[in-house]
């Protein structure tokens, strides 16, 4: 199979961006996924989350569970990756850079019955990142009017031919912004 750990940034790919309905099935699909990732980490996983599209009730989504899972020093890759690896993940992006942040995949092309994006980061370091991930879903699952508007934008986005998918991901970065400003404003 090779060497799981494939290291840095993969070269950018273009797929169409196709949005699925909201699907009942995904907080169940992560609940299943969450259970899998503590039992195999133990008290190395301080936390996991279900974040991105598929976290969020009522929203369209690509088909992929993003969790974002919290380890005491997302650098030290040998307390956490092995174990990761044994369930089906691979680590694919290596961002030290940039938090210390690493992703790992699972995905159907590779066994899995669903693919996901596991984010990786440590509190302290990463504590800004891993806070505006979770008070962006928050604010999603509970301000109708900012998903609303959310979805409205993916969708449009979803309707254009991208050259790579990041780049669809980085179209929806005006939003974001503006939504988290409105979670801040309503926070003082």
């Amino acid at each position: 199979m090779g060497d799981p750990v494939v290291g840095e940034r993969p070269e950018p790919w273009s797929v169409p961006v196709v949005l699925h309905d909201p699907d009942p099935a995904w907080p169940d699909v992560w609940a299943e996924d969450a259970a899998e990732i503590r039992a195999a980490l133990g008290p190395t996983a301080l936390a996991v989350d279900h974040v991105g599209s598929t976290s969020v009730p009522d929203l369209p989504a690509k088909p992929v569970i993003d969790i974002l899972l919290q380890v005491p020093d997302s650098a030290d890759e040998d307390a956490y990756v092995p174990a990761l690896v044994s369930l089906g993940y691979w680590l694919q992006i290596r961002e030290p850079d940039w938090l210390e942040h690493r992703v790992l995949y699972r995905t159907t092309a590779r066994g899995s019955t669903h693919n996901v994006n596991l984010h990786v980061l440590s509190p302290g370091l990463a504590s800004s990142e891993i806070a505006r991930m979770l008070t962006f879903r928050d604010r999603l699952r509970s301000h109708p009017g900012d998903r609303e508007r959310y979805a409205a934008v993916k969708r449009e986005l979803a309707t254009r031919r991208w050259r790579y998918v990041q780049d669809y991901a980085d179209a929806k970065s005006e939003i974001v912004e503006d939504i988290l400003r409105r979670a801040a404003q309503a926070r003082r």
